[in-house]
This record gives structure tokens, C-alpha cells and sequence, in this order.
């Protein structure tokens, strides 16, 4: 409680990707373009899925859930880094950054374990078939989400306790674009080595055991699929590389920045707009792409789209 009574900053300031104007103005347009096709890619998927029948499964499930939290964990960030791209002076008071903090660790955790319980639903639907509508029906299903969201609450009310519990009365600026806690913690008026290991046994630990969890389920798949058919074992690739891709994607960035105690490099800018910007749009181009269920499904929609404005057209 001395802590946050000692708390004399009101407001952060950021840094920002570049102090160069016209970087900025093309930063702007590319970051605004990919966060529109972001929303677009993942609302559409997760339109498709709740709309046709035969997606009613367990992997579609999480399908749909992993592009709402795609949506979230983008929506975080973007906005506030594409108005400070505008500005000339980017700040953030210190209550919307620790709320800002919160929700980038919650959407983030939720991301990381709803991709392992994806990795287990493929591990369980190729390895044990015959158990697999047992295992995971939708009850199961519900369930599973339900605790990955309880998880990733808890740790970031963990991440955010540990943020605010330092006192902060000198230095604001932040090199980044967006509040976390490694840029964050070093600002505070105390040492924060202790709270830097912390972070990498909460959100280091996290990553690294859920990557090596899923390197593990994708292994142990791939042996198990030489027993199955030439047209099995391609369908089952072609699903767990879409898969492998996501998780590659999302987790190298995480493992990178939140195993690394009190240090920082250059890339780090680089490898977070990587996470925060990129990741959510590749998700949906991912899954549509390589998914021929998802994208014939697509397709109908669209058709049914076309009739119903077509009827209504003939009898306006």
C-alpha cells in the first residue's frame, strides 16, 4: 500500500515506432488497412462458423474463439498506436495503461492456452478417433474455454499486481508503442529484478511450457499418422500445419520478449508489432485459406446472400 501511495506519475509518454513524420503517415495507412482486414477476416469466420451446421464441432468451436480473442488482442493495442502515429506527443495516463496492461496479458494467456486445448482437440481426434465424441463433446468443450479464460485472468491480475504494487515518481517515457510490463517496470523508483524474474516465471513459464506442450502433441501426431491412409495422413497434415504455423507465429514472439529478464534489444519493437499487428490478420488468412471446409462454407454464405438480396429485390 506504501507503494501505490508513493505513485507521483499521472501519465505515460511513448516513444512510439519512429520520430521520422512521413514513416509515420505510411505506418498509419499500412497499420490502418491490416487492422480493418483483421476485423473483417476474423468477424467473417466466426459469421461462417455460428451459420453452417456441419462447423458445429469442437474444432471449429475453438476456431471461433481463437478470432474473437484475435479481435480483442488486436483492439488492445492498435487504436492507441495508430492515434499516437498522428500525434506528435503520445501519452496514456498511468490508470488507462495498467488497464491496458491487463487486457493485452488476458487476451494474450487466453490465445496461448486456447491453442494448446486446439493442439490437444487435433491430438485427440487423429490418435484416439473411436473415444474422441466422448472426449471432447461440447460440454468438455465449454468447459475448457471456460477455464482458459479463468487462467488468463488470473495471470494477468498477477502481471498487473506486480506492475502497480512498484512505486512510479520520476521517468515516463516508454520506449513502445503500447503499456507492458518489461518497458513498464523499468521506469519504477525502486529495483525491479526481483519483479522481472517474476515475469518470467508467470509469463516466460507460460509460453515455453504450453510451445514445448504443443511441439509435443504435433510429434507425437505425426508418428501416429503412418499408420493411417495416404488420404488421412494429408488431411491431418494439412490441418496441423495450419495449426503449427499459428502457434509459431504467435508463441516465437512471446518466448522472445518474456523469457529475457530485465534486457531489451532494438527487435523488440519489431517482434511486438509482429504479435500485437500481424499475427491476428495471418490467423484468418490461415485457417480460410488452407481450410477447404471453411472456405466452401464462405462460399455458401455468399450464395445465400446473393438469393436473399435477389428475393428481396423481386418482391420490393
Amino acid at each position: 500500500m506504501d507503494a501505490l501511495n508513493q505513485t507521483r506519475v499521472t501519465e505515460f509518454v511513448f516513444l512510439g515506432l519512429t520520430d521520422k513524420w512521413i514513416l509515420e503517415i505510411l505506418l498509419f495507412v499500412a497499420f490502418s488497412a491490416t487492422y480493418v482486414l483483421t476485423l473483417w477476416g476474423n468477424i467473417l469466420i466466426m459469421v461462417t462458423i455460428v451459420f453452417t451446421a456441419h462447423l458445429h464441432t469442437p474444432m471449429y468451436f475453438f476456431l471461433s474463439n481463437l478470432s474473437f480473442i484475435d479481435i480483442c488482442h488486436s483492439s488492445v493495442t492498435v487504436p492507441k498506436m495508430l492515434e499516437g502515429l498522428l500525434l506528435e506527443r503520445k501519452t496514456i495516463s498511468f490508470d488507462n495503461c495498467i488497464t491496458q496492461l491487463f487486457f493485452l496479458h488476458l487476451f494474450a494467456c487466453a490465445e496461448i492456452f486456447l491453442l494448446t486445448i486446439m493442439a490437444y482437440d487435433r491430438y485427440v481426434a487423429i490418435c484416439t478417433p473411436l473415444h474422441y465424441p466422448n472426449m471432447m463433446n461440447i460440454r468438455v468443450c465449454v468447459q475448457l474455454v471456460f477455464a482458459l479464460w479463468l487462467g488468463g485472468t488470473v495471470h494477468s491480475l498477477v502481471q498487473t499486481f506486480l506492475t502497480i504494487r512498484l512505486p512510479y515518481c520520476g521517468p515516463n517515457i516508454i520506449d513502445s508503442y503500447f503499456c507492458d510490463m518489461p518497458p513498464v517496470i523499468k521506469l519504477a523508483c525502486t529495483d525491479t529484478y526481483l519483479t522481472g524474474m517474476l515475469i518470467v516465471s508467470n509469463s516466460g513459464t507460460i509460453s515455453l511450457t504450453c510451445f514445448l506442450a504443443l511441439v509435443t502433441s504435433y510429434t507425437v501426431i505425426l508418428v501416429s499418422l503412418r499408420k493411417q491412409s495416404a488420404e488421412g495422413r494429408w488431411k491431418a497434415l494439412s490441418t496441423c500445419s495450419a495449426h503449427f504455423t499459428v502457434v509459431a507465429l504467435f508463441f516465437g514472439p512471446c518466448i522472445f520478449i518474456y523469457t529475457r529478464p530485465d534486457t531489451s534489444f532494438s527487435l523488440d519493437k519489431v517482434v511486438s508489432v509482429f504479435y500485437t499487428v500481424i499475427t491476428p490478420l495471418l490467423n484468418p488468412l490461415i485457417y480460410s485459406l488452407r481450410n477447404e471446409k471453411v472456405k466452401s462454407a464462405m462460399k455458401q454464405l455468399r450464395e445465400r446472400q446473393v438469393f436473399f438480396m435477389k428475393s428481396c429485390t423481386r418482391w420490393s
